[in-house]
């Protein structure tokens, strides 16, 4: 099945106003934006250029990805540098580092368990245990029982600090609803959290929901028309948005780009400014194939064109004080 949009008026060649984004999945410890690829210096550091850009976009704050506790320990850092904020926990393909922890899983979790302790106030602080959950798409990093194991574990450090979670499931559906539902998660709708860079089916999508579940998109969230139909089931209430980056880049084969292409120039040049290849790089301009925060205005963008005669300002308001709310960002409230 197909997503058809039906447009009620002309998309208008400009578009004014403050759209402001909160940008809730992000790996900002990811070498590339310091000019290194596969471990090698490509480029001058331009760090400092993307943030430039991402502010020019409206982006106001990030919630840097941690997927393991060194990655996690750089988040934190990072965040309080930048004042923005982190998650603290291990991406299931990276599971097996607690059983190779010296001192084993229990040290591991303890050490992640100390990180959350000394961060919890101020800026930089950790907002959400994650990224965590189950992926069968990528046994060969760690096998099914091992996320198994080390994903139970986590959900004990949300319950624990009362943190939302931020989750991570591919090709896993069953195991990890049920897991989160026997650990006391999705039931009293007390204790939260957000499925992110959510690729599931609308039928997932609407379960998660139903057990409490805000689901965050980006833009490999948006590759198929199956990928649509399920984005746009997703209640203004549950969504939160992201672009993952440097990963999940929006690109001219994905379905969403019928939707992309209807973007007004004057936000056009702000979300996505033109780019140079790898060989080419012009220190201010983003490197072509490298995905930045500032994309998220694109994302929002093809969600307000799947709820046609929804305002795009009132989809990027809607979702930034969900994000405020599910992550208790209280200073970001104006």
């Amino acid at each position: 099945m197909s997503v058809t949009v039906i447009p009620s008026k002309p998309v208008p060649a400009e578009l004014s106003g403050t759209f402001r984004f909160i940008d809730i999945g992000v790996n900002l410890t990811d070498a590339v934006f310091h000019g290194i690829h596969h471990g090698k210096k490509k480029h001058e550091d331009d760090f400092e250029a993307m943030l430039d850009r991402s502010q020019l976009a409206g982006v106001q704050s990030m919630v840097i990805t941690g997927g393991s506790l060194r990655e996690s320990e750089t988040a934190l850092s990072l965040a309080a540098q930048l004042g923005f904020f982190a998650t603290v926990g291990c991406h299931p393909t990276r599971s097996k580092e607690f059983d190779e922890y010296p001192g084993g899983p229990e040290a591991y979790l303890q050490a992640l368990d100390s990180l959350i302790s000394a961060n919890l106030h101020g800026k930089g602080r950790v907002v959400a245990i994650g990224e965590c959950g189950l992926d069968y798409d990528r046994t060969h990093f760690a096998p099914e029982d091992v996320q198994r194991r080390h994903f139970r574990s986590q959900l004990f450090l949300a319950k624990k600090y009362k943190l939302p979670l931020f989750l991570h499931s591919r090709a896993a559906h069953e195991d990890f609803v049920n897991i989160l539902r026997e650990e006391g998660f999705g039931e009293d709708g007390e204790r939260k959290g957000v499925v992110h860079s959510f690729t599931g089916s609308v039928e997932e999508v609407i379960e998660l929901m139903d057990m409490g579940f805000h689901i965050s998109v980006n833009g490999c969230s948006l590759k198929t028309e199956k990928n649509l139909l399920a984005a746009k089931a997703i209640r203004p209430d549950k969504l939160l948005l992201e672009t993952d980056a440097p990963w999940c880049s929006m690109t001219s084969t994905h379905a969403s780009n019928a939707l992309l292409e209807t973007l007004p120039m004057s936000l056009k040049s702000k979300y996505f400014p033109s780019s140079t290849k790898l060989p080419s790089f012009m220190m201010g301009k983003p490197v072509k194939g490298r995905n930045e925060p500032s994309a998220i205005g694109g994302v929002a963008w093809v969600i307000h064109r799947l709820n046609e005669g929804v305002p795009f300002e009132k989809v990027t308001e809607k979702v930034y004080k969900n994000t405020i709310e599910l992550f208790s960002l209280d200073e970001l409230r104006v």
